[in-house]
């Protein structure tokens, strides 16, 4: 099963659940704001994604937060997005082991429309 975490209103989670629904692929959608990942899911993308791809440091909630003014390390965001999910880029795609971060239509077409066939 094919799992998106993300938050509905953020349009890039809206287009890559549309592309999923305009290809007929079934996901689970994990909905940030009602779910917390915690620090064993974010260790597990970890493994399979750098944290400058996973962390957003261009988000409301960063801004929020002024976590520019704390010069983070690697490990400081790590801390940071075990605690809060809006931190996180969106959406992140769970599939066959792996796990991706954003939209990129190609891509999508490449690792999950083949897959379908």
């Amino acid at each position: 099963m094919i799992k998106v975490y993300g938050i509905p209103t953020c349009s890039t989670v809206r287009t890559a659940r549309g592309f999923f629904k305009d290809n007929e692929i079934e996901v689970e959608f994990i909905d940030f704001k009602k779910t917390t990942v915690g620090c064993e899911k974010v260790d597990k993308w970890l493994k399979d994604i750098e944290i400058s791809l996973l962390f957003n440091n261009r988000g409301k909630k960063y801004r929020d937060l002024k976590l520019k003014d704390l010069n983070l390390d690697d490990e400081g965001k790590r801390e940071w997005l075990c605690q809060e999910n809006m931190l996180f880029k969106r959406p992140i795609v769970e599939f066959d082991g792996k796990t991706i971060v954003g939209f990129d239509e190609e891509k999508y077409k490449e690792l999950f429309i083949k897959e379908q066939n």
